[in-house]
């Protein structure tokens, strides 16, 4: 490895590859009018709607969303009636990543004397930009949790870049940035490099930092409490693990400080609900819920619909790094197996299993952490030809990824009715409307 190129350069790097990517696709003429869509519409509402406007009950919908900014298109409404009252559908979370950036960008147009309405172009880009920030930070955890590993530099930006290319996070941070999946992966990793942290060096203020990431967390989407179950896996050790619960403990008053910090983070969503309907909490989505009875988990991580190994070969590949785990820990290597399957339990217990309208399966985009470990080892503890099969495999896998998210640009990839007929039918196609753009 070239001795300048370090995991953080190569961050460096992808970042400026991720601006470069949105700033062609989204920032250039009309482009960016379509850049916050379904979901990503109730995330951005709380920004103008609590701070531009002072109006939880949303109503500019029809003025600036439907009216100025809607297009002729049908624009999908977020909102719910709870008895005679307006609420955001959404969690408050993502717009609470969003907002210095959405702040940053009202100055801006302040400045410049432009449309300081909260879905002017500069609050697109903003959006776009918070979404590169959080995978970039994400990107960053999961170096620095590999150095507590042990793993050495080149494999440590190998994965890192396998992390990024390999999945859906090019999609969620450049095509649908506006989604929650960016901010999820970057909190999430983050959280796991702050157990490490702690961990190896009981600094009382990381304490706070884990009560405060584990509310916004939580804040950006309830199901993400999930990374709890990753934390004996990551320390590595039931020895580490009472090590880690000890510390914790011994810090009592730091310890109830941190889940103050929890309960206030989280609590801001009550506190939204109070302000728009009185009461301190609304069920915003009646009639969906999960089925334990039946779940989808085949159908999650192998269908041609939004198979997670399907649309991110690379984490399949991932996973023979566990057989240079189980050499070191086989209890370590059981830990990720059971982690892996009750987190793919848990989500393909959701009513609706494939997550609607998105590239592959978005809702493991969280836990992508889970995936560098194995890929880290098989990295490390690969020899000869099996590190240049392993190698070749992954630069292939990365370039398979990225060419089905340009496809499912242009829709050649169906964002929720893909089958197998369908994805033989397209594979390694070039979409004809890229062709024709070629050509003007």
């Amino acid at each position: 490895m070239v001795r300048w190129l370090t995991p953080h350069v190569v961050i460096v790097l992808l970042g400026v590859l991720l601006l470069a990517m949105s700033n062609n696709i989204n920032w250039g003429g009309p482009h960016w009018r379509s850049v916050l869509q379904v979901d990503a519409r109730g995330y951005h509402a709380y920004l103008p709607a609590l701070l531009l406007r002072q109006d939880p009950n949303l109503n500019f919908f029809d003025e600036l969303e439907k009216g100025k900014y809607g297009g002729t298109g049908q624009v999908y409404d977020y909102r719910i009636r709870v008895d005679d009252r307006t609420v955001n559908k959404y969690f408050i979370g993502t717009a609470l990543c969003e907002s210095p950036f959405f702040l940053a960008a009202h100055a801006w147009t302040l400045l410049t004397n432009g449309d300081a309405d909260g879905f002017a172009k500069p609050y697109v880009v903003a959006v776009n930009i918070a979404a590169i920030f959080f995978v970039l930070l994400g990107l960053w955890a999961i170096d620095d949790l590999l150095l507590c590993e042990g793993i050495d530099a080149g494999w440590r930006s190998t994965v890192v870049v396998a992390m990024l290319l390999g999945t859906p996070l090019v999609y969620y941070s450049v095509v649908a940035p506006g989604m929650s999946h960016a901010y999820s992966f970057g909190l999430c990793s983050l959280f796991v490099r702050n157990i490490l942290r702690w961990s190896d060096g009981p600094l009382r203020w990381r304490l706070l930092v884990l009560g405060a990431l584990l509310g916004l967390i939580v804040l950006v989407r309830p199901v993400n409490a999930l990374i709890l179950i990753t934390v004996p896996l990551f320390l590595g050790s039931w020895a580490r693990v009472r090590t880690f619960l000890d510390r914790t403990v011994r810090q009592g008053p730091w310890t109830l400080m941190a889940m103050v910090l929890f309960a206030g983070v989280v609590g801001i969503q009550a506190l939204y609900y109070h302000a728009a309907t009185g009461k301190w909490w609304v069920d915003t989505y009646p009639g969906e819920g999960f089925v334990w009875s039946d779940p989808h988990i085949l159908d999650m991580l192998f269908s041609y619909r939004k198979g997670l190994f399907v649309y991110s070969p690379v984490l399949l590949l991932a996973t023979a790094g566990l057989v240079p785990m189980a050499r070191r820990s086989v209890l370590r290597t059981g830990a990720w197996i059971t982690v892996f399957l009750g987190i793919t339990y848990v989500l393909s217990s959701w009513w609706n299993w494939w997550y609607g309208g998105s590239f592959g399966q978005r809702a493991w985009s969280e836990y992508l952490v889970l995936f560098a470990l194995p890929l880290a080892y098989a990295l490390q503890h690969s020899t000869g030809h099996w590190r240049k099969l392993l190698l070749t495999s992954i630069g292939l896998l990365l370039v398979l990824c990225q060419f089905q998210i340009y496809q499912a640009r242009y829709y050649m990839i169906h964002w929720e009715d893909m089958n197998r007929t369908r994805y033989w039918e397209v594979f390694l196609k070039v979409p004809h409307d890229a062709l024709d753009e070629a050509g003007r």
